[in-house]
Protein backbone atom coordinates (compact mmCIF):
# COMPACT_ATOMS: atom_id res chain seq x y z
CA UNK A 1 0.00 0.00 0.00
CA UNK A 2 1.40 3.25 -1.25
CA UNK A 3 2.01 5.77 1.64
CA UNK A 4 4.00 9.46 2.68
CA UNK A 5 5.55 10.40 5.62
CA UNK A 6 4.81 13.93 6.18
CA UNK A 7 6.18 15.18 9.48
CA UNK A 8 5.57 11.30 11.27
CA UNK A 9 2.37 11.06 10.26
CA UNK A 10 1.49 8.44 7.75
CA UNK A 11 -0.94 8.90 4.88
CA UNK A 12 -2.19 6.64 2.40
CA UNK A 13 -3.05 6.97 -1.14
CA UNK A 14 -3.90 5.23 -4.39
CA UNK A 15 -3.48 6.00 -7.94
CA UNK A 16 -5.98 5.13 -11.28
CA UNK A 17 -5.93 5.59 -14.56
CA UNK A 18 -3.30 7.92 -16.84
CA UNK A 19 -3.58 11.56 -17.94
CA UNK A 20 -3.67 14.90 -15.97
CA UNK A 21 -3.12 14.34 -12.27
CA UNK A 22 -6.54 14.52 -10.49
CA UNK A 23 -6.91 14.67 -7.11
CA UNK A 24 -9.59 13.22 -5.17
CA UNK A 25 -10.56 14.35 -1.74
CA UNK A 26 -13.04 12.52 0.49
CA UNK A 27 -15.42 14.43 3.47
CA UNK A 28 -15.28 13.52 7.20
CA UNK A 29 -15.60 9.93 8.43
CA UNK A 30 -15.15 8.98 4.47
CA UNK A 31 -12.49 7.66 2.97
CA UNK A 32 -10.75 7.04 -0.60
CA UNK A 33 -12.43 3.80 -1.09
CA UNK A 34 -15.51 5.90 -1.67
CA UNK A 35 -14.80 7.55 -4.58
CA UNK A 36 -14.59 4.20 -6.15
CA UNK A 37 -17.59 2.55 -4.57
CA UNK A 38 -19.41 5.25 -5.60
CA UNK A 39 -18.31 5.13 -9.55
CA UNK A 40 -16.09 8.38 -9.75
CA UNK A 41 -13.20 6.39 -10.37
CA UNK A 42 -14.75 4.86 -13.62
CA UNK A 43 -15.95 7.99 -14.46
CA UNK A 44 -12.96 10.05 -14.51
CA UNK A 45 -10.01 7.44 -14.58
CA UNK A 46 -10.06 7.35 -18.51
CA UNK A 47 -9.58 11.29 -18.50
CA UNK A 48 -6.93 11.62 -15.50
CA UNK A 49 -4.75 9.96 -13.54
CA UNK A 50 -6.77 10.02 -10.06
CA UNK A 51 -4.97 10.31 -6.53
CA UNK A 52 -7.26 9.08 -3.63
CA UNK A 53 -6.04 10.21 -0.48
CA UNK A 54 -7.12 9.27 2.93
CA UNK A 55 -7.00 12.17 5.08
CA UNK A 56 -5.39 11.91 8.48
CA UNK A 57 -7.73 10.41 10.84
CA UNK A 58 -9.53 8.03 8.31
CA UNK A 59 -8.85 5.14 6.31
CA UNK A 60 -5.62 3.30 6.33
CA UNK A 61 -3.65 6.54 7.24
CA UNK A 62 -2.74 7.21 10.64
CA UNK A 63 -4.87 8.27 13.45
CA UNK A 64 -3.79 10.91 15.85
CA UNK A 65 -5.83 11.35 18.98
CA UNK A 66 -4.12 15.25 19.26
CA UNK A 67 -6.71 18.31 18.34
CA UNK A 68 -3.25 19.90 17.03
CA UNK A 69 -2.66 16.99 14.63
CA UNK A 70 -5.38 18.32 12.61
CA UNK A 71 -4.30 21.92 12.01
CA UNK A 72 -5.42 22.98 8.06
CA UNK A 73 -1.90 24.12 7.55
CA UNK A 74 -0.85 20.30 8.72
CA UNK A 75 -4.26 18.56 6.77
CA UNK A 76 -3.48 20.36 3.50
CA UNK A 77 0.78 19.59 3.56
CA UNK A 78 -0.68 15.86 3.27
CA UNK A 79 -2.01 16.32 0.32
CA UNK A 80 1.11 18.52 -0.64
CA UNK A 81 3.42 15.42 0.26
CA UNK A 82 1.60 12.50 -1.63
CA UNK A 83 2.06 15.14 -4.87
CA UNK A 84 5.71 15.13 -3.95
CA UNK A 85 5.81 11.71 -3.68
CA UNK A 86 4.52 10.83 -7.11
CA UNK A 87 7.10 13.91 -8.36
CA UNK A 88 4.26 15.67 -9.53
CA UNK A 89 4.46 19.58 -9.35
CA UNK A 90 1.16 20.27 -9.84
CA UNK A 91 -2.42 18.44 -10.40
CA UNK A 92 -5.76 19.72 -10.25
CA UNK A 93 -7.99 19.53 -6.82
CA UNK A 94 -11.96 17.78 -6.47
CA UNK A 95 -12.91 17.38 -2.66
CA UNK A 96 -16.29 17.24 -1.07
CA UNK A 97 -17.54 18.59 2.26
CA UNK A 98 -14.17 18.25 4.11
CA UNK A 99 -12.23 18.26 1.20
CA UNK A 100 -13.31 20.92 0.35
CA UNK A 101 -12.73 22.53 3.10
CA UNK A 102 -9.01 21.29 2.70
CA UNK A 103 -9.17 22.70 -0.93
CA UNK A 104 -9.62 26.25 0.17
CA UNK A 105 -6.77 25.23 2.77
CA UNK A 106 -4.72 24.49 -0.28
CA UNK A 107 -5.53 27.63 -2.09
CA UNK A 108 -4.05 29.12 1.55
CA UNK A 109 -1.16 27.33 1.79
CA UNK A 110 0.32 26.18 -1.56
CA UNK A 111 -1.75 27.42 -4.50
CA UNK A 112 1.29 26.96 -6.76
CA UNK A 113 0.83 23.35 -6.51
CA UNK A 114 -3.03 23.63 -8.28
CA UNK A 115 -4.23 24.33 -11.52
CA UNK A 116 -7.71 24.19 -10.24
CA UNK A 117 -10.03 23.48 -7.32
CA UNK A 118 -13.65 21.33 -7.78
CA UNK A 119 -14.82 22.35 -3.78
CA UNK A 120 -18.08 20.28 -3.24
CA UNK A 121 -20.53 21.47 0.06
CA UNK A 122 -17.78 23.79 1.72
CA UNK A 123 -16.77 27.21 2.26
CA UNK A 124 -13.97 28.82 3.86
CA UNK A 125 -16.28 31.13 6.49
CA UNK A 126 -15.96 30.31 10.18
CA UNK A 127 -18.33 27.08 11.10
CA UNK A 128 -19.65 25.69 14.25
CA UNK A 129 -19.20 21.78 13.81
CA UNK A 130 -21.52 20.82 16.76
CA UNK A 131 -23.71 19.14 14.43
CA UNK A 132 -21.13 17.08 12.50
CA UNK A 133 -19.84 15.58 16.11
CA UNK A 134 -23.59 14.53 17.54
CA UNK A 135 -23.19 12.39 14.62
CA UNK A 136 -20.34 10.63 16.39
CA UNK A 137 -21.41 9.25 19.89
CA UNK A 138 -18.97 7.18 21.73
CA UNK A 139 -20.70 3.64 21.29
CA UNK A 140 -20.46 1.89 18.08
CA UNK A 141 -24.35 0.83 18.31
CA UNK A 142 -25.25 4.29 18.74
CA UNK A 143 -23.09 5.43 15.89
CA UNK A 144 -24.53 2.62 13.64
CA UNK A 145 -27.81 3.89 13.70
CA UNK A 146 -26.87 7.81 14.03
CA UNK A 147 -25.19 6.82 10.13
CA UNK A 148 -28.70 4.99 9.11
CA UNK A 149 -30.61 7.86 9.98
CA UNK A 150 -28.34 10.31 8.07
CA UNK A 151 -27.49 8.29 5.17
CA UNK A 152 -29.83 5.26 5.20
CA UNK A 153 -30.25 3.39 1.85
CA UNK A 154 -27.82 6.03 0.42
CA UNK A 155 -24.89 4.20 1.12
CA UNK A 156 -23.01 1.17 -0.51
CA UNK A 157 -22.47 -1.70 2.00
CA UNK A 158 -18.73 -1.20 2.15
CA UNK A 159 -18.92 2.38 2.59
CA UNK A 160 -21.31 1.60 5.95
CA UNK A 161 -18.77 -1.06 6.71
CA UNK A 162 -15.87 1.42 6.45
CA UNK A 163 -17.85 4.01 8.30
CA UNK A 164 -18.72 1.78 11.21
CA UNK A 165 -14.82 0.78 11.25
CA UNK A 166 -13.67 4.58 11.96
CA UNK A 167 -11.69 5.76 15.06
CA UNK A 168 -14.55 7.45 16.80
CA UNK A 169 -12.09 9.38 19.06
CA UNK A 170 -10.25 10.46 16.18
CA UNK A 171 -13.13 11.44 13.78
CA UNK A 172 -14.43 13.55 17.34
CA UNK A 173 -11.09 15.11 17.89
CA UNK A 174 -10.61 16.29 14.33
CA UNK A 175 -13.95 17.17 13.80
CA UNK A 176 -13.46 20.80 15.15
CA UNK A 177 -15.03 24.17 14.65
CA UNK A 178 -13.64 25.99 11.90
CA UNK A 179 -11.93 29.20 11.77
CA UNK A 180 -12.57 31.61 9.12
CA UNK A 181 -10.10 31.55 6.02
CA UNK A 182 -12.45 34.10 3.58
CA UNK A 183 -9.42 35.87 3.31
CA UNK A 184 -7.87 33.67 0.08
CA UNK A 185 -11.06 34.10 -2.00
CA UNK A 186 -10.04 36.96 -3.78
CA UNK A 187 -6.38 35.57 -4.10
CA UNK A 188 -7.96 32.57 -6.00
CA UNK A 189 -7.08 33.51 -9.56
CA UNK A 190 -7.43 29.68 -10.73
CA UNK A 191 -10.72 28.31 -12.00
CA UNK A 192 -12.77 27.07 -9.32
CA UNK A 193 -15.88 25.31 -9.77
CA UNK A 194 -17.86 25.20 -6.36
CA UNK A 195 -20.39 22.57 -6.15
CA UNK A 196 -23.56 22.60 -3.75
CA UNK A 197 -27.01 21.22 -3.31
CA UNK A 198 -29.99 23.00 -3.26
CA UNK A 199 -30.66 21.98 0.06
CA UNK A 200 -27.05 21.96 1.81
CA UNK A 201 -27.17 24.02 4.70
CA UNK A 202 -24.01 25.52 3.55
CA UNK A 203 -25.62 26.91 0.15
CA UNK A 204 -25.64 30.85 1.04
CA UNK A 205 -22.38 30.50 2.03
CA UNK A 206 -21.15 28.55 -1.09
CA UNK A 207 -23.24 31.16 -3.36
CA UNK A 208 -21.29 33.81 -0.98
CA UNK A 209 -18.13 32.33 -2.41
CA UNK A 210 -19.32 32.10 -5.97
CA UNK A 211 -19.43 35.88 -5.96
CA UNK A 212 -16.21 36.88 -4.99
CA UNK A 213 -13.99 33.88 -5.85
CA UNK A 214 -12.77 35.87 -9.27
CA UNK A 215 -12.72 32.46 -11.83
CA UNK A 216 -15.49 30.55 -9.67
CA UNK A 217 -18.67 28.86 -11.39
CA UNK A 218 -21.26 27.38 -9.65
CA UNK A 219 -22.62 23.79 -9.98
CA UNK A 220 -26.19 23.31 -8.20
CA UNK A 221 -27.90 19.85 -7.66
CA UNK A 222 -31.42 20.24 -7.94
CA UNK A 223 -33.22 19.33 -4.40
CA UNK A 224 -30.13 17.87 -2.14
CA UNK A 225 -28.91 18.51 0.61
CA UNK A 226 -25.96 17.96 1.95
CA UNK A 227 -24.81 14.38 1.22
CA UNK A 228 -27.84 13.04 -0.81
CA UNK A 229 -26.11 14.81 -3.82
CA UNK A 230 -22.55 13.74 -3.71
CA UNK A 231 -24.11 9.88 -3.20
CA UNK A 232 -26.74 9.98 -5.65
CA UNK A 233 -25.83 12.46 -8.30
CA UNK A 234 -22.18 10.92 -9.30
CA UNK A 235 -23.01 11.04 -13.27
CA UNK A 236 -24.36 14.97 -13.00
CA UNK A 237 -21.07 15.78 -10.85
CA UNK A 238 -18.60 13.74 -12.84
CA UNK A 239 -20.07 15.17 -16.70
CA UNK A 240 -20.16 19.07 -14.71
CA UNK A 241 -15.69 18.57 -13.58
CA UNK A 242 -15.21 16.73 -16.96
CA UNK A 243 -16.53 19.32 -18.89
CA UNK A 244 -14.57 22.62 -16.55
CA UNK A 245 -11.24 20.62 -16.29
CA UNK A 246 -11.30 20.63 -20.21
CA UNK A 247 -11.43 24.14 -20.59
CA UNK A 248 -8.14 24.74 -17.33
CA UNK A 249 -5.04 25.27 -18.87
CA UNK A 250 -2.20 22.66 -18.34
Amino acid sequence: MPFVNNRGVRVHYETFGKGRPLVLHHGTSGSGSDWVDLGYVDALKDDFQLILVDARGHGSSDKPHEAAAYELSLRSSDVVSVLDGLDLPKADFFGYSLGGWIGFGLAKYAPARFDSFVLGGAHPFAENLQPFRDLMPTDREAFAASIDKACGCLLKPAMRERLLNNDLEALRVLTQDRSSIAEVMPSMQMPCLLIVGELDPRLAHVKKCASVVPNARLFMLPSCDHVAGWLTHVEAITRSVKSFLSKVPR
